[in-house]
């Protein structure tokens, strides 16, 4: 599924680039937020809506449309949305970042 979506084209790219699409897709509004809420445990549609400041429910459920198809987020057999192996991969790579961020803000 992953393949899928690096061989898209991509906003502002023609040639379809993987690190293009990844960036189109975390590049989304409200995509970054989805898999920071999930990066410690699932949540259900409504616990994640709320996590994310009351988005658009519409919004919210086009990009763990994306996100699914992208391989990064996963529909659990409670009903709850996860990240699925390569999702918490991303999200590790985030940590460097995040942790900047944190030094950077005080």
């Amino acid at each position: 599924m992953a393949k899928q979506a690096a061989s898209k084209k991509v906003r502002g790219s023609r040639t379809g680039r993987p690190i293009m699409a990844l960036l189109d897709l975390l590049g989304q509004r409200w995509s970054l937020r989805i898999l920071w809420e999930l990066r410690e445990e699932p949540l259900t549609s409504r616990a994640l809506r709320t996590a994310c400041d009351e988005a658009s429910p519409t919004v919210l459920q086009a990009r763990l449309t994306e996100l699914r198809e992208a391989g990064f987020v996963e529909l659990g057999k409670g009903g709850g949305y996860g990240l699925t192996p390569l999702g918490r991969e991303l999200c590790e790579t985030f940590m460097p970042l995040h942790r900047f961020a944190e030094r950077w803000k005080k």
